[in-house]
């Protein structure tokens, strides 16, 4: 069991961030595909991956990947894997997967099938018709994916998103991973302001503050695979040591504002559990206002959208007049803005640098790049 395979999910737009992620952590055999990074590793590295991914979704545990065509070939390549390796004999083995450009299209039928092949091998393994499904819980997840079948067990649990500082949020909050990765994106790495002024919740400056001091978004959280028996707890105790270690100390200028009160309450309250809120700075402020004192500094920001007609219309106009304050900011000043809409740069007044195509859960969207004008 020394040598694991591990596939990390992602947003679609990330891969590449999460894979340099993984070569950061020296994993070897990184390799990304749409949607997911795969890379090779050990037990001990379990626990590293779910406390250090800033923009992975989760982390599975490939047990094998087979041809699947049909239902027969399904049940005998999942029934083939050494489930007991992994699997005790209380541990409970929920199922849930997605197929996609296959034709085993049905879903549940494939999950029904999987959880018999993996109760008969199982049960003949310890030699019991019923198995009790009391203990520690062993997440199965099946792709199939043109045919080819993956089967994992997931370490993480709840999504690698749920940092445990976000207890609730305002209205379509950013996922927290999405806000890493447009952070990771542009460059910030504590130097200079970082300024949010649409924070809604405050998830792109804790993230920022998280980058900016190298701490691991997944210190205060807990994970499946801490109650998997044949996962040493030393590990756990070894990857949080580590990652502690890595963190650096300073002072940086990242600050967030937002037009309503309640959501500048309920930012400072997520800071302080993500245990950040000496690092940030956050403001009742009007976006349409901005202006900050420095020659240099960068904003990352995700404004309303307007997915609604009448929507639409108010977000072009903040987008129109936001654009008007961004103007009278020095021009070595950078903007990475997110938005799913069409219209947003004839709105904003002027043609980004760069633009790259990000999902906000299944909404797509582009950052939209703006780069020092000087």
């Amino acid at each position: 069991m020394n040598e694991l395979q591990f596939a990390i999910p992602t947003l679609f737009g990330v891969e590449g961030l999460t894979a340099n992620e993984l070569r950061r952590l020296d994993l070897p055999d990184v390799r990304a595909e749409n949607g997911r990074v795969f890379c090779a590793g050990t037990p001990a590295d379990i626990p590293r991956l779910n406390l250090n991914l800033r923009t992975g979704e989760r982390v599975l545990l490939v047990l094998g990947r087979f041809p699947a065509p049909n239902f027969d070939a399904l049940f005998e390549g999942a029934y083939a894997l050494p489930w007991e390796e992994f699997i005790p004999r209380m541990g409970q083995f929920p199922v849930k997967g997605h197929s996609l450009n296959a034709a085993l299209h049905s879903v549940p039928a494939c999950q029904s099938l999987v959880k018999k092949a993996i109760a008969k091998r199982l049960g003949g393994r310890y030699g019991l018709e019923t198995l009790p499904e009391t203990g520690a819980v062993y997440q199965v997840q099946f792709s199939i994916l043109n045919d080819e079948a993956v089967l994992m067990l997931d370490t993480s649990g709840p999504g690698l998103h749920k940092r445990g500082y976000r207890a609730q949020g305002v209205a379509a909050p950013l996922r927290e991973t999405l806000a890493a990765a447009m952070v990771l994106l542009s460059r910030y790495r504590g130097k200079g302001p970082l300024c949010d002024p649409f924070c809604g919740s405050g998830t792109i400056p804790i993230e920022a503050a998280l980058i900016a001091r190298n701490r691991a978004p997944g210190l205060n959280r807990s994970f499946s695979a801490q109650k998997w028996d044949w996962l040493d707890k030393k590990h756990w105790l070894q990857g949080a040591d580590e990652a502690m270690d890595r963190e650096f100390d300073g002072e940086y200028e990242i600050w967030g504002g937002d037009l309503d009160p309640a959501a500048v309450a309920l930012a400072r309250h997520n800071a302080q559990l993500a245990e950040v809120e000496d690092l940030v700075r956050f403001e009742t402020a009007d976006a349409t206002r901005f202006h900050w004192g420095g020659l240099r500094g960068r904003i990352v920001t995700n404004p309303p959208y307007g997915e609604r007609v009448l929507e639409r219309r108010e977000a072009e106009e903040l987008y129109r007049t936001f654009g008007a304050a961004w103007n009278k900011l020095p021009e070595s000043w950078e903007l990475y803005l997110l938005s799913s809409h069409t219209e947003f740069e004839r709105t904003f007044g002027k043609r980004a640098d760069k633009k790259r195509k990000l999902y906000n859960g299944m909404l797509k969207c582009d950052l939209f790049m703006y780069l020092p004008r000087r």
